[in-house]
């Protein structure tokens, strides 16, 4: 019996059970993928699901906001990415060791790469020797894997965020600016070919939210990529569609996450149509 969870809070958006309980029946595989509730600062919940997994009564577990950056201290060993990214959203076990992996980083830029291929129109992927420029919007666990992707990548990126420290230990060589206000990032927009939301903001259930500041105009040919992917479409991917952007959430990424962690967990691949179908069967 394979048994899977989230670690997180709130979770009251989460696909995730659909997603893997599709996978788990599409694998022939017996198992169930839960919920697992725990509140930041709650060490004690956190240590017994870990030892869940240490003794195998679960197979693995995801973690979420705003577990993963809080989680790594409590676990044997951090693949070299998650080590890089600083956060951790895959924990398995291998030789009785706790691994923690960070598959929000690949994901992220698979289901960003099939976006910007669909959208070759724009400015953007006309030339391919083009410097690309990225604005991310947030400094937490999800703003460190994307920061991760794109550099790796060869994006120049700049961290907004209100938290001024927590963007400051994201920014490396490739990042030009850490601080976050219409007046600092006003001139810069025109730079930016890409703006990544990786804050909560607009998702389930304050889905009339959007921290994009209303005097700012966005940039003109930029593509807008929101991680939210519960609404199916966010405040904010409207703001940017209706200023003429093209816009995606981030329903993709949370697929391709979760088969990149689901074959680390069962060792199978499973079909991207899968979860896709169990998707679109929900009512988010």
């Amino acid at each position: 019996m394979i048994r899977l969870g989230l670690i997180g809070c709130p979770l009251e958006h989460s696909l995730s059970p659909a997603l893997h309980n599709a996978a788990l029946q599409a694998c022939g595989l017996q198992g169930v993928y839960s919920l697992f509730h725990v509140n930041q600062g709650d060490s004690r919940s956190l240590n017994a699901l870990l030892g869940q997994v240490r003794t195998g009564e679960l197979t693995g577990l995801n973690i979420t906001i705003p577990h993963k950056q809080n989680i790594i201290r409590f676990l044997d060993e951090l693949t070299p990415s998650a080590r890089a990214i600083g956060a951790v959203n895959t924990i398995y076990i291998k030789e009785g060791k706790l691994i923690g992996e960070n598959t929000d980083a690949p994901g992220f830029l698979t289901d960003l790469n099939n976006f910007l291929q669909k959208n070759q129109a724009t400015g953007l992927l006309k030339d391919e020797k083009t410097e690309k420029s990225a604005l991310i919007l947030g400094a937490g666990g999800s703003a460190r894997a994307v920061a991760y992707a794109l550099a790796n990548a060869g994006w120049t990126i700049t961290v907004a965020a209100r938290r001024i420290e927590q963007a400051k230990e994201i920014a490396t060589s490739h990042l030009r600016n850490t601080h976050y206000d219409a007046l600092h990032i006003g001139p810069l927009l025109p730079t930016f070919h890409l703006i990544v939301n990786t804050t909560p903001v607009g998702m389930f259930p304050d889905i009339h939210a959007s921290l994009w500041i209303d005097e700012l105009p966005f940039p003109q040919e930029a593509f807008l990529y929101d991680l939210i992917y519960n609404p199916p479409e966010t405040l904010l991917v409207k703001q940017a569609r209706a200023s003429g952007l093209r816009a995606s959430t981030g329903t993709g990424m949370l697929v391709e996450q979760a088969a990149l962690a689901f074959h680390l967990w069962t060792g199978q691949n499973v079909p991207r149509g899968v979860m896709f179908d169990a998707i679109n069967k929900t009512d988010h």
